[in-house]
């Protein structure tokens, strides 16, 4: 398994703006990909910022391609998201998982 690792910065006020965005448009489109294993996005807050760490979870590097495109390090970020952000991360990360372990949340999810 690989994780895909992004960041991001917003304001307190667009946080809630940018997890809506994250659940309607982007969860949809990611889990229409074959390879798509999940995703969890954190939140915490520095300094009147929020900062969000967005990890996705992938079966295969085709799989993060078939999102990514040929240049998988590029991050993706829709102009609709970019519009509630006041800076992102450019490149992405990826990892091999080492180790996981998931609590069972089936259809459950935390805010």
């Amino acid at each position: 398994m690989i994780a895909r690792s992004w960041s991001a910065r917003t304001t307190p006020a667009l946080s809630s703006a940018y997890l809506h965005h994250f659940e309607q448009a982007v969860q949809p489109q990611l889990q229409s990909i074959d390879g798509f294993l999940g995703a969890t996005v954190s939140t915490r807050a520095v300094s009147g910022a929020v900062e969000i760490l967005v990890t996705t979870y992938w079966a295969s590097p085709a799989a993060i391609d078939a999102f990514a495109g040929a240049d998988s390090e590029a991050a993706v970020v829709a102009a609709e998201a970019a519009a509630l952000l006041t800076d992102f991360d450019k490149r992405v990360r990826h990892y091999e998982v080492a180790v996981a372990q998931f609590p069972t949340t089936a259809g459950h999810t935390t805010k």
